[in-house]
């Protein structure tokens, strides 16, 4: 960390001890940065403020070692001149702090407020009522909320947090408007998310959507309320860690996926040779040394502070001894890989004198037996002394209680000598029967001390002499062999740089060897990774679906610098439309952690980040409908996604009226087209609103591509052929869908006919039920009619009676029912 902070001297800008920072060409117009930081858990949230064109950066809550390696790498991004701090942080924040207080070359000036000036409900409220002058003055708070909503994401607790304390910081300061009257607050004309250079951006819902991460409380009742276990998930399935360090890295690559192509490659090549099945044995070895790994900071944490216990030392001498195996292993692999060259030449010397060392000293059979540290014979002669007159002492105190019995009462029958730790040596004779009261204890020649398990207790003169003879032996063991452990601790201290190291290189190792395990059962192939602005995907698959269907349907994916950048893909309900967002979007993820892929062939250029808006959710925290939350994911994508992005986008515009969700999204769709070729994202659009193509809503564009998923119809039923082809849906076949899912056939008939009628224009008749007592009254007027009628009249027509009179009302029950 310290090396890395010294390089931040850089552009010629330098920091002076108060933390004001001057150009040497021009001091006077220097814009200041603000960067508010909160650490909590391995989590940083951070957000800064840039004075130059009065924006507001915010970066999501991201995972972070203890290191805190990547505040490290913003503050050399940024250069901060004010970072902005609770005073209650945690450890790794306050070492972070006095390094950077150290370095002579960049001394940006820290404030710390309260722990409180850091609330979210209190840094919510400042946001509301920070100064927004592109907001009308007359916006209500709702209103308001729901804008910075769709700015700023309000899922990121840490960050907005960081954001509360920064408003306070801009406000006390009156950064940019000194001069100006008090009642003019500091402007923030835009915001704007903040990504490291290298690192890919994604946000939370869409580590949701894709299913990358998915937490499932745990089945057994006597783990409900210690934590979540992994649902089916990217991560559940790749993640075959043997040690817990590997798990945790892995998890770390998850959420920071990157564009660096040299990590990439360093990870590829390694995952390329254990995913050959000559290399097998390799694989398994090194994956049950990686089993004994054990959690080397949590140890060495101890004997700092003296706590080591016995199993400590026995963790530490496995771990450390696995390390020597996997080295030994790495060094017969080819060192052309740089993993293995990094173990074969980090693992150095050190773990050999720490395997020895301990194997020396520690006698780990009587340390678990006396549940405490027992030094091994011959490390001290002084304490194999001891310890050869601890051993001797039975006999020799068998020897001193049968002199003791000759000269005690007659009616003693015996006694012995026994030794307690701290008190020394005593003399203990069973209780008499006439030895009721204390007086009775008395015996000449010994000082009684205590009656313990009906036997009295006392000290001698020749007990006396054991004690200055051979004195506390027990305790004087038990010191120097505390001392001896003190010495083996400084000596692994010393050390702790190799172990730390080992920590790193094993988890790399772990994470790898688990995504080739999965690459080989699952037949995954290696991706192409390159610098350009293409991604093509060749068969592709959905890796968490095709573990669940028993037949998968491959599809393949291109898109280029020039054609097909935005596709539009219509097709029935069902037909596997978010499927195949999904699966892309899963691709393209796997490829930027060096993973590989579910397809047969795959090339993935540059992606700066993946954006999605699909799956609406309820958002009760900050009380937006499930079509503003939609709203809010498409500003993410329309604002924040650049030329290298990819966009997915499934139903937007089905949460409001047809028209206007058509407009929103032909809108949006024609955007991305009227932007400069190079700054056109990867864009899948899913979506059942066949008019946008249909009424050429789009403009005419060679990076336009209409796409749908094959069916088929026989006879009734339709047949779903899960194939992608170019071309457009001319029906969503909603009534098959909707007779497949059980609903009543009157109904789906009733449907088709309202469907039909509504398309020619023609008028839709209401077909309505009357009412019973309606019902009832027309029975009743049919009834009475017949009733009334003459059956002996010669001159009665029957038919025109039925025709005329009693059908008519019949027929008009039969037409209301």
């Amino acid at each position: 960390m310290a090396a890395a902070l010294d390089n931040l001297r850089e552009g010629g800008v330098v920091f002076g001890p108060s933390g004001i920072s001057f150009d040497e060409e021009d001091e006077e117009d220097s814009p200041a940065v603000l960067l508010s930081v909160l650490v909590q858990h391995g989590q940083v949230g951070l957000c800064f403020y840039d004075s130059q064109d009065s924006s507001l950066h915010y970066m999501p809550d991201t995972p972070d070692n203890q290191e805190l390696h990547l505040l490290v790498r913003v503050i050399q991004e940024v250069s901060p001149h004010v970072i902005i701090t609770s005073a209650k942080q945690e450890r790794s924040m306050t070492r972070f702090l006095q390094q950077l207080g150290s370095n002579p070359h960049y001394r940006p000036e820290v404030v710390t407020y309260p722990y409180v000036d850091f609330g979210l409900e209190v840094s919510k409220q400042r946001l509301l009522s920070a100064h927004l002058p592109f907001l009308p003055a007359c916006i209500s708070e709702r209103d308001k909320l729901s804008y910075l909503s769709s700015c700023i994401s309000f899922d990121s607790s840490l960050m907005l947090r960081a954001v509360g304390a920064l408003l306070k910081c801009l406000d006390r300061r009156r950064v940019g408007v000194e001069l100006e009257d008090s009642s003019v607050g500091v402007p923030i004309l835009q915001f704007h998310a903040y990504t490291l250079k290298g690192m890919v951006y994604i946000d939370s819902d869409t580590y949701s959507v894709l299913q990358i991460f998915k937490s499932e409380l745990h089945p057994s009742v006597y783990k409900l309320h210690s934590g979540e276990k992994e649902g089916l998930s990217l991560y559940g399935i790749l993640n075959r860690c043997k040690c817990k360090f590997g798990s945790k890295l892995l998890r770390q690559w998850f959420l920071q996926p990157t564009q660096d192509l040299k990590v990439l490659k360093r990870r590829q090549e390694v995952i390329r040779f254990f995913t050959s099945p000559q290399n097998s044995d390799s694989l398994r070895t090194l994956q049950s040394s990686l089993r004994n790994i054990r959690n080397i900071p949590t140890l060495l944490r101890r004997m700092t502070l003296s706590l080591t216990k016995v199993t400590d030392w026995q963790s530490l001498y496995k771990t450390v001894y696995s390390a020597v195996c996997i080295r030994d292993t790495a060094r017969h692999l080819p060192q052309s890989i740089q993993l293995f060259r990094d173990i074969s030449e980090g693992f150095s010397d050190d773990l050999n004198y720490i395997t020895s060392l301990i194997s020396r000293v520690v006698d780990f059979e009587a340390s678990l037996a006396d549940n405490r540290f027992t030094v091994k014979p011959n490390v001290d002669p002084a304490i194999d002394e001891k310890k050869r007159r601890m051993m001797g002492l039975s006999d020799f105190l068998t020897d001193v209680a049968r002199r003791e019995l000759e000269h005690l009462d007659a009616r003693i029958p015996s006694c012995c000598v026994i030794y307690i730790p701290v008190i020394g040596f005593l003399l203990s004779v069973p209780r008499l029967p006439n030895m009721v009261e204390k007086k009775d204890f008395e015996m000449e020649g010994l000082d009684f001390l205590f009656l313990s398990d009906d036997r009295l207790h006392y000290r001698s003169q020749r007990t006396r002499e054991l004690n200055e003879f051979l004195g506390d032996l027990h305790c004087d063991i038990r010191d120097m062999e505390m001392a001896v452990m003190a010495h083996l601790q400084s000596a692994v201290l010393e050390r702790s740089d190799s172990l730390f190291k080992v920590l790193d290189l094993a988890a790399e190792l772990d994470c790898l060897m688990a995504m080739s395990s999965a690459s080989q059962e699952y037949n995954y192939t290696s991706p192409k990774l390159a610098s350009n602005r293409k991604i093509t995907i060749t068969q592709g698959r959905h890796p968490l679906l095709e573990l669940c269907s028993p037949v998968f349907v491959a599809n393949s994916f291109h898109s280029s610098e020039s054609e097909g950048r935005v596709k539009i893909i219509t097709g029935p309900n069902s037909s596997g439309k978010s499927i195949y967002l999904k699966q892309v979007g899963l691709i393209v993820f796997m490829a930027l952690i060096g993973s590989d892929v579910p397809a047969k062939e795959a090339e993935i250029g540059l992606v700066d980040g993946i954006f999605t808006c699909m799956q609406s959710r309820e958002s009760v925290s900050v009380g937006l409908s499930t079509f503003m939350i939609d709203l809010n994911q498409m500003a993410q994508a329309l604002n924040s996604s650049t030329g290298n992005s990819l966009v997915l986008i499934d139903e937007f515009g089905k949460g409001t009226n047809t028209v206007d969700g058509l407009s929103l999204l032909a809108a949006s769709i024609s955007y991305w087209l009227g932007k400069a070729l190079g700054d056109v994202p990867h864009v899948l659009v899913a979506t059942n609103f066949h008019s946008v193509v249909q009424l050429s809503l789009l403009p005419s564009s060679a990076l336009l591509s209409l796409l749908t998923l094959e069916t088929a119809v026989d006879g009734d039923e339709l047949v779903f052929l899960y194939q992608l082809k170019e071309g457009i849906c001319q029906s969503s076949y909603a009534a098959n869908i909707a007779t497949l899912a059980g609903l009543p056939t009157s109904l789906v008939q009733r449907a088709v006919e309202v469907s039909e009628l509504y398309r020619a224009g023609r008028p839709i008749k209401r077909t309505e039920k009357a009412s019973l007592e309606e019902e009832t009254k027309r029975c009743q007027f049919v009834v009475e009619k017949f009733l009334s009628l003459n059956l002996e009249d010669k001159d009665l027509d029957v038919q025109r009676f039925l025709k005329e009179e009693l059908l008519p009302s019949a027929g008009d029950l039969l037409n209301r029912s």
